[in-house]
């Protein structure tokens, strides 16, 4: 699949006005954490392997697990997720599903006791961010770079560490 068009370049202040709402919903919504899964989240459901790729490689670098960004398509079932992180995946999920879901009143009344009133609209405006540049890459085709490299020696470290520790 090649990219249709490179956005980001053809259409540069577009792009840099959506930059700019971003990073003013980083400062807005400080949980740099939360806000990784949510983006994660909503990429899984929109099917956009660029967002998902570049959230996925954030999320590690903040400290995110592994075994957490494994099960995130599945985060109702998995127990290592705290009731603030499922209340706002589960709004993140209804907002992005909002033709689908109309973001029922029982999803609103689990995420109230975990937000103010303005973090919850900070985290919908960020949630609506992503939906937008999950829009924009799935439309124009952007596709992740592959990283072999890195990719094929974090695999090695992996299965070497898993045979050592079976050793001791």
């Amino acid at each position: 699949m090649s990219e249709r068009i490179v956005y980001r370049k053809v259409a540069a202040d577009t792009y840099q006005a959506l930059l700019g709402v971003h990073q003013h919903l980083a400062k807005v919504f400080p949980d740099a954490r939360l806000r990784a899964l949510i983006e994660i989240r909503v990429s899984q459901i929109n099917g956009c392997a660029y967002c998902l790729d570049m959230h996925a490689t954030e999320a590690r670098h903040l400290g995110e697990t592994q075994q957490r960004l494994d099960c995130l398509a599945a985060w109702r079932e998995a127990p290592f997720f705290t009731e603030r992180e499922c209340a706002a995946l589960a709004w993140a999920e209804a907002v992005t599903r909002v033709s689908e879901t109309h973001v029922p009143d029982d999803v609103h009344a689990a995420v109230q006791p975990h937000f103010t009133e303005k973090e919850l609209v900070d985290l919908t405006a960020a949630i609506g961010m992503i939906n937008l540049w999950n829009r924009m890459s799935v439309a124009f085709r952007s596709t992740p770079k592959e990283r072999k490299q890195s990719n094929r020696r974090a695999a090695q470290n992996h299965l070497q560490r898993r045979c050592c520790s079976r050793r001791e």
